[in-house]
């Protein structure tokens, strides 16, 4: 590698995103790693990140329809709140308008278990699942989203403002993560082509 002029990409610093020591109520594992889903807007996925800046960290939302692993609802921002979480609930809810009995799925964070998302959820007849604690296998569909945007893009960028992340990061999802990138889940289509495809099909 060195004499190639190769350097290796070290680890990042971690930083701790999911709060599971809280007193709000939990929701029980209701996905328990069915992770393969026959029909859309049935059952989401939902989870937290950090984007590093030069002015700062850059948090993303995010909620993948498990059908499809397409990002059906997103947000950032520069603090972690319910607000937030709840942002990226009321796109997903804007953009597909997913029937009573969606599953929703996260971790047991206190953004998640907040009154305020807590609330979004039962407004809309929809039900809430979590993973057990401090299993980040129980929720592998949005890990591995963050596993792929980070290897993809963040980790070969330095972004200097929030403003630069959230461009970058917004033409990944919509422009090239549901649109041109294939998965091995779904065939080796993309989020979008398959979700076409099989509503011709039906």
């Amino acid at each position: 590698m060195k004499k190639q002029g190769l350097e290796s990409m070290g680890r990042r610093k971690f930083k701790a995103t999911t709060n599971s020591n809280h007193s709000r109520p939990v929701a029980p594992n209701l996905l328990n790693r069915e992770f393969e889903v026959g029909r859309p807007n049935t059952v989401y996925a939902g989870d937290i990140t950090y984007i590093p800046t030069q002015e700062g960290w850059l948090y993303l939302a995010v909620l993948i329809d498990l059908y499809s692993r397409a990002v059906v609802g997103w947000a950032m921002s520069e603090r972690i709140n319910a607000q937030w979480v709840t942002d990226a609930l009321v796109i997903s809810i804007w953009r597909r308008r997913p029937g009573k009995g969606l599953l929703v799925h996260s971790d047991q964070g206190s953004q998640y278990a907040s009154e305020l998302y807590q609330e979004t959820l039962n407004a809309n007849g929809f039900i809430c699942s979590m993973s057990r604690k401090g299993n980040c296998w129980d929720n592998a569909p949005s890990e591995s989203f963050f596993h792929t945007l980070k290897t993809e893009l963040v980790h070969h960028r330095r972004y200097q403002t929030r403003a630069e992340a959230k461009q970058e990061i917004f033409e990944y999802i919509e422009v090239f993560y549901n649109r041109q990138r294939l998965h091995s889940t779904i065939g080796y289509q993309t989020p979008s082509g398959y979700e076409e495809q099989n509503r011709n099909a039906a």
